[in-house]
């Protein structure tokens, strides 16, 4: 019988070769679920010491259930599946990879704003109906003319930042926790978020879903918008007020969307968004490229070996717990 026991809630690569590989040669039984629901994650997870979840819900009522749990590792940098409190009360070392996919998500954004402020996808549909005419673009405005707020400044907008004003855009940026000096050594102007809503041609959402930042962007927002603003979100669809960006793309509030996240995923076939020439959706892929699902998959697993070694983790989240668990620096 292995001395550990690590179970995968859930997951969606189709084999788990790169967690295996870190957990080879170590005394580590793994599990592989596809839980769904919270008495699925009990079931599965109630002796369990370590715990690596993608989207099944680890809440409060689950925490409890835990008897053994040490540590849970998140797939990705949102944490919103995992009850943080009674994590942290249980002692349970709660971690995530917030590092491994900057650029890809940092380009995705960039090129949601350049393909819909180069009318690409408008332009390539015309085209494929026989229609050969750059006119049915217009207007088409130059970058250095145009001003990108962008909300939130972590790891990833200050990489979209920097591909912003290197391109030549004008850039604003939003955080309330981010001393304004830092702003401007990015080459960025700091702004509250009503200036940047007011200013914004492309506004770029990138701020984590919380209870505070739930429907940050909802009718009030939209309603101070250009109405030739167009809203681009590659962080969690909640963190927009859905039903108000439909209502304001209904109405020509704004101009348009371009969106990687929505509030239910797998977006509904029936949701108005599938029918609207003015957004441009992606199924949640900005995090995605060969190197960076490698990366996030194999530090996810290495955040488990960490504390069952008895060391906190590198990419701890709760560092409350340090008060309810002793285990040594790395």
């Amino acid at each position: 019988m292995s001395k550990w026991k690590v179970v995968v809630t859930d997951y969606e690569f189709g084999e788990l070769s790169f967690e295996e590989t870190v957990f080879e040669g170590l005394d580590i039984e793994l599990v592989k679920g596809q839980a769904r629901t919270e008495e699925e994650v009990i079931e599965l997870c109630r002796d369990a010491d370590g715990i690596i979840n993608q989207y099944a819900p680890l809440s409060e009522r689950v925490i409890k259930e835990l008897n053994n749990c040490k540590v849970i590792s998140r797939y990705g940098v949102g944490v919103n599946t995992i009850h943080i409190p009674s994590s942290t009360e249980k002692g349970i070392c709660v971690t995530n990879v917030p590092d491994y996919s900057m650029d890809e998500v940092s380009d995705h954004a960039l090129a949601l704003i350049m393909s819909i402020a180069r009318k690409v996808v408008t332009l390539n549909e015309y085209v494929k109906k026989g229609v050969w005419d750059y006119k049915k673009g217009i207007p088409i405005r130059r970058a250095s003319a145009q001003v990108v707020s962008v909300l939130g400044f972590g790891r990833i907008p200050r990489r979209l930042v920097a591909k912003l004003i290197a391109i030549g855009y004008q850039v604003n940026v939003y955080d309330p926790y981010v001393p304004e000096e830092a702003v401007r050594e990015a080459g960025a102007n700091p702004v509250s978020l009503e200036e940047a809503v007011k200013t914004g041609d492309f506004i770029s959402v990138h701020v984590p879903l919380m209870d505070n930042t739930k429907g940050l962007i909802g009718e009030k927002e939209f309603a101070m918008m250009k109405p030739t603003a167009v809203i681009i979100n590659t962080a969690r669809g909640p963190v927009i007020d859905e039903q108000a960006l439909i209502n304001a793309l209904q109405t020509n509030q704004i101009a348009g969307a371009g969106l990687d996240v929505v509030e239910i995923e797998p977006i509904p076939n029936d949701h108005p968004f599938l029918k609207m020439d003015n957004v441009v959706i992606n199924p949640h892929a900005a995090w995605y490229s060969t190197e960076a699902a490698e990366e996030m998959r194999t530090k996810a697993a290495k955040n488990i070996v960490e504390v069952l070694d008895g060391f906190y983790p590198t990419y701890l989240v709760n560092h409350d717990v340090k008060s309810k668990v002793i285990l040594k620096d790395k």
